[in-house]
């Protein structure tokens, strides 16, 4: 997984932090091509007033800071609602840790992240959730996620099988109450014993169930979407490939307009040709790239953990010591997009779609996050004509300067 040229250390820092937006100036930025809902707009204006998109008003730009960014593009701060790391840390860790991987991937764009959790055993899980929780609380994460451990152990890719188990609804209730609130989706394997009543359960709950590490049939998959579930996770990967007379999960997933898709477009999970029938049998309304990162995305290649297992990270990829399973990725979301655009040729308007808007309507959160609209967030990419990240605003502050020579 090379990083493509220019996509790392093109962009300069602001703080650790994101300044406060209060007593921030009005600040319009002028010339960029914006990505809007409705379109692209060439030499389009972007209004930030404190923290949020103000409506679009030149006649007040009268002492308001003007930012000329001709020549770049402007898009909605990318959401990413499978993650387990970065930065050298991860989402199993202490509060500290789960702090330096979600700044980790700030400078990278992603100003919405969902923290995804490995296999433990429940007692750890539900720690970890209590933790995840007030941190969501803060609103330095959008929610947790939980990959494990209700997944088959003939698909488990980098999760520990001895610390895998059934999808019994008691159990993910646990995990629910121990999230208080902040449980945003759980990867099952909705074929297992319980798994069908686990669905049930988590859209009772408004949680997204999402269907992963399994090694159910076709039938099996439509049933488990009939019962609520609604997304696919990293679809192609930990599960069945189709076949022509057992299609199994795949085709069961992308014909289903309920259901969205998930992506990792790093260029080692997916062939681009996959990428393509997924864009082209689900549409780009319902397809959200993901990092599915761990903790070596943006900190290099070496030796890390991945809940309870090792894993050996060498050009970019990481995989596990026992085994060689892919072990998540070391993606971050500027990296995703880039390739999106130059590598796989898809349109702007549609990454911009996969990486902001569709997640952040998966979370509910649309209202606030995941267009560049009057009233939400002023959370915001600056892309150069290469695609390679210029600047990020996180809620009106620069969390990497915009570079603009």
């Amino acid at each position: 997984m090379a990083t493509p040229p220019g996509a790392r250390g093109t962009a300069r820092p602001a703080t650790p932090h994101p300044r406060p937006a209060d007593g921030a100036t009005r600040r319009v930025l002028t010339g960029a091509r914006v990505v809007l809902p409705t379109g692209v707009v060439d030499d389009g204006r972007i209004t930030v007033d404190g923290g949020r998109i103000a409506p679009d008003a030149p006649q007040a730009d009268a002492g308001a800071d003007i930012i000329d960014v001709s020549g770049h593009w402007l898009v909605p701060g990318f959401v990413d609602i499978h993650n387990h790391g970065g930065g050298g840390t991860s989402f199993s860790g202490p509060a500290e840790d789960v702090l330096t991987a979600v700044r980790a991937h700030r400078l990278h764009g992603t100003t919405t992240l969902v923290a995804s959790t490995v296999t433990d055993d429940m007692d750890f899980l539900t720690r970890q959730a209590g933790l995840l929780s007030e941190l969501a609380e803060q609103g330095d994460i959008a929610g947790i996620h939980f990959e494990g451990p209700f997944i088959s152990p003939c698909r488990k890719g980098a999760h520990s099988e001895r610390l895998l188990r059934d999808p019994d609804p008691a159990e993910v209730r646990k995990l629910i109450e121990a999230a208080r609130g902040q449980a945003r989706m759980v990867t099952l394997a909705t074929e297992l014993p319980g798994g069908l009543d686990s669905v049930r359960l988590l859209a009772e709950h408004g949680v997204i169930a999402a269907v992963g590490h399994t090694d159910a049939t076709y039938e099996q998959t439509v049933e488990a979407i009939d019962a609520g579930a609604t997304v696919a996770t990293h679809l192609f990967n930990a599960m069945p490939q189709i076949g022509h007379r057992a299609p199994g999960p795949i085709a069961a997933l992308l014909e289903d307009e309920r259901v969205t898709v998930e992506l990792i477009n790093d260029g080692t999970h997916l062939h681009p040709a996959s990428l393509q029938l997924a864009f082209h049998h689900a549409g780009a309304a319902r397809v959200a790239f993901i990092t599915d990162a761990m903790d070596a995305a943006g900190a290099g290649d070496g030796r890390y953990q991945l809940g309870p297992l090792e894993v050996e990270v060498s050009e970019g990829v990481a995989r596990l010591v026992e085994g060689g399973s892919i072990a998540g990725s070391t993606l971050t979301l500027d990296r995703a997009f880039q390739r999106a655009v130059t590598v796989d040729g898809l349109a702007v308007e549609d990454v911009v779609a996969a990486l902001s808007a569709n997640p952040a309507r998966l979370l509910g959160r649309y209202d606030t996050v995941g267009s560049l609209e009057p009233g939400k967030d002023a959370d915001l990419v600056l892309l150069d004509a290469g695609f390679n990240l210029r600047g990020v605003m996180r809620r009106g502050a620069w969390v990497v300067d915009p570079q603009l020579a």
